[in-house]
């Protein structure tokens, strides 16, 4: 019976190691970015994420959980603008603010997250006119430390948000080319 134990012991300490040796290779920050075209100017673009009071109409996290508590401060839209939230597990707490706002082009958000896990990030907006459209760009990146880094060797960050940025830059289009 104790040989058993022992063995069991040693391939679950094995195993540990493993994940810990894989998670220690990891690069220490993260990178996700997904891009559509818009048949659209981005005169037209620009205000729904410009807006934070805007997002509900186009951002796929606003739906995640419908009793989520979200406040507003700082400027209005633009530059100094403020979103907060705290929800359910799916979404978390957490807050953004628009660091800069270079309009019709490029807006750039501090993204912080508070819960379920620590994160602090930079979220960009690109809108670059393309013959009759606009090539909208939407990019999240950061620090990815020791925590996030064992996470990412079972999860692979840049499917799973991806696919709610291409959600997003989904809606935006279906939004703007009416």
């Amino acid at each position: 019976m104790f040989e058993i134990i022992a063995i069991i012991a040693v391939v679950l300490a094995i195993a540990i190691a493993i994940v810990l040796i894989l998670a220690a290779t990891k690069p220490d920050t993260f990178r996700v970015q997904r891009a559509t075209t818009v048949k659209a100017p981005p005169e037209k673009i620009f205000p729904l994420i410009n807006d934070f009071h805007q997002w509900g109409t186009w951002s796929p996290y606003e739906n995640k959980d419908p009793a989520m508590k979200r406040s507003y401060s700082g400027a209005a839209s633009g530059k100094g603008a403020v979103y907060a939230w705290d929800g359910n597990k799916n979404v978390g707490s957490g807050r953004m603010e628009i660091l800069d706002s270079s309009a019709p082009t490029k807006i750039v958000i501090k993204l912080d997250f508070f819960t379920p896990f620590e994160g602090h990030n930079t979220a960009e907006f690109t809108m670059l006119p393309q013959g009759d459209g606009t090539h909208v760009t939407w990019l999240m990146h950061g620090p990815a430390n020791f925590m996030s880094r064992l996470i990412q060797v079972f999860m692979n960050l840049d499917n799973m948000i991806g696919k709610d940025f291409e959600a997003g830059l989904a809606n935006l289009k279906k939004l703007t080319e009416k």
